[in-house]
């Protein structure tokens, strides 16, 4: 059985398939300095003589690809037992960021950000982040500016292609706490890394845990096929 899975084994884009963005949970993966470390073990296996098999996991919810509940930085905040499903669940955009160290107002404006967006960064963490069980500090994130901005212009969701929409070295209570607060939803832990930017149906829902700060989700993306209109056909 394979144990390991890196950017090269996600499907590329293909017309009308689901795309699978998540990363999957593995004995020894990456996780965030301070979080539990993510174990994986058999404590029955019909290979060893047992009647079946049965796996064992021990993990932080904020491991992998997973979403972050308000409770996770407000006290009084929701649980992710208590998330509304279209925060992951309906159509999303995936924006390629080009600045290689964050995610600023000036390169967010470019891209005509709407009310009610989801909004899925894809930024350089893909290609580079997921390759190594080394925790990277230097992470493509979110600045403070930023989410302030995003919560200005109303976005539902946002999601990142590493741990955390915070950088390591950022404020991260500040940043969480901005979205958060200001009702923005956030998927942390996808792999963009075969996916375009443009528009997609998207399905993310995390585990229903009870009271809640987060959860692991499992993340798909389908392209939207763009309408194509018979040749010499009139637009009315």
């Amino acid at each position: 059985m394979r144990q390991r899975q890196t950017a090269r084994s996600y499907r590329r884009e293909t017309a009308g398939a689901w795309i699978d963005v998540t990363v999957p949970l593995r004995n020894g993966m990456v996780r965030w300095p301070g979080n539990p470390p993510v174990r994986v073990r058999r404590v029955l296996d019909m290979n060893k003589g047992d009647e079946c098999t049965v796996t064992s996991i021990s993990l932080g919810v904020h491991s992998g690809t997973h979403m972050d509940a308000p409770q996770h930085f407000l006290r009084t905040g929701l649980g992710i037992d208590a998330m509304p499903v279209d925060a992951g669940v309906g159509r999303a955009r995936v924006v390629a960021v080009n600045n290689p160290a964050f995610i600023t107002v000036e390169e967010l404006r470019r891209h005509r950000v709407r009310r009610g967006e989801r909004l899925l960064f894809k930024t350089c963490n893909s290609s580079r982040c997921w390759k190594t069980n080394r925790f990277l500090k230097d992470f493509v994130s979110l600045d403070e500016e930023a989410a302030h901005w995003l919560v200005d212009q109303g976005v539902r969701t946002v999601g990142i292609d590493y741990l955390s929409v915070a950088g390591y070295k950022s404020d991260t209570a500040a940043i969480h706490t901005i979205l958060l607060k200001g009702g923005v939803w956030i998927i942390e832990g996808l792999n963009l890394s075969g996916v375009r930017p443009g528009v997609y149906d998207m399905l993310c829902l995390p585990l229903k845990i009870a009271g809640g700060d987060g959860a692991p989700a499992r993340a798909l993306l389908k392209p939207v096929s763009k309408p194509v209109r018979s040749r010499g056909t009139r637009k009315t």
